[in-house]
């Protein structure tokens, strides 16, 4: 099985400290060259073993921009140690209570690494709720490359089903709402091959050249191009223009 090499996954923390730095340095360019929102709702759902804190930049970016921001409302996320569709359905009853909340508004769900797993099948299970999803980093597809947390996700949420085909299968099913892959060649934890969706008018991959995997929640390019894809009109979604 492919992974990232172990030259990559060492210069994680330093990289994404590095690609931090710089969201911070050039947020305020950011937010004035990206698109304004229209005020739909978010959800921002964090990667294996972080909470909400990790995707506080981005969600605190998105609301400048006019957006409606919201946690995944599950703590950190240790995987799905109640069951896969447990937890899916705590989410899917999380994201239609922020939905009424904005008088039946879909919501676009974002979600970084393993957070991109959920929302793609929240997507699936529910497509009416979602309007679009967004991942980053996320191993969904291609059961020949891999990670180099395995041996940390069993770890943390007591769970081997990334190991059934079956399940593999299932994951790696497009959701049938517009959906961005984000990915990046050098990330250390995801090999990027993994992340690749078949594209179509509704579904797309895009690079951001040099990103660390722990980085691209707040890498600049990153960020400009979330704001990019949640701008598009629910009615006219477009693919992106690299």
């Amino acid at each position: 099985m492919k992974t990232p090499s172990k030259f990559l996954l060492s210069l994680e923390a330093i990289r994404a400290l590095y690609e931090y730095g710089l969201g911070i340095i050039l947020n305020f360019p950011l937010q004035i060259i990206s698109p304004r929102g229209d005020g739909h709702p978010v959800i921002v759902i964090p990667g294996l073993g972080t909470a909400d804190t990790s995707t506080y930049y981005v969600r605190a970016f998105l609301g400048k921009l006019g957006y409606k921001c919201y946690t995944w409302g599950q703590g950190r996320n240790l995987g799905p140690r109640d069951g896969f569709d447990t937890l899916l359905n705590r989410l899917i009853n999380h994201v239609e209570k922020i939905s009424n909340l904005y008088d039946g508004q879909k919501v676009s769900v974002i979600g970084w690494s393993l957070g991109g797993i959920y929302a793609r099948e929240i997507a699936k299970m529910r497509p009416d709720l979602v309007r679009q999803v967004i991942t980053l980093g996320t191993p969904f597809k291609n059961k020949e490359a891999g990670t180099n947390v395995g041996f940390l996700y069993e770890l943390l949420s007591k769970d081997k089903s990334h190991q059934d085909p079956e399940v593999i299968e299932r994951l790696g099913v497009p959701p049938r709402v517009p959906f961005t892959s984000m990915y990046s060649k050098t990330d250390g934890v995801v090999h990027w091959h993994s992340s690749l969706e078949e594209e179509s008018p509704i579904s797309e991959n895009i690079e951001i050249p040099g990103a660390s995997h722990l980085g691209l929640g707040h890498n600049p390019i990153s960020i400009y191009i979330i704001a990019d894809r949640l701008a598009q009109t629910q009615e006219s979604w477009t693919l992106y223009k690299k």
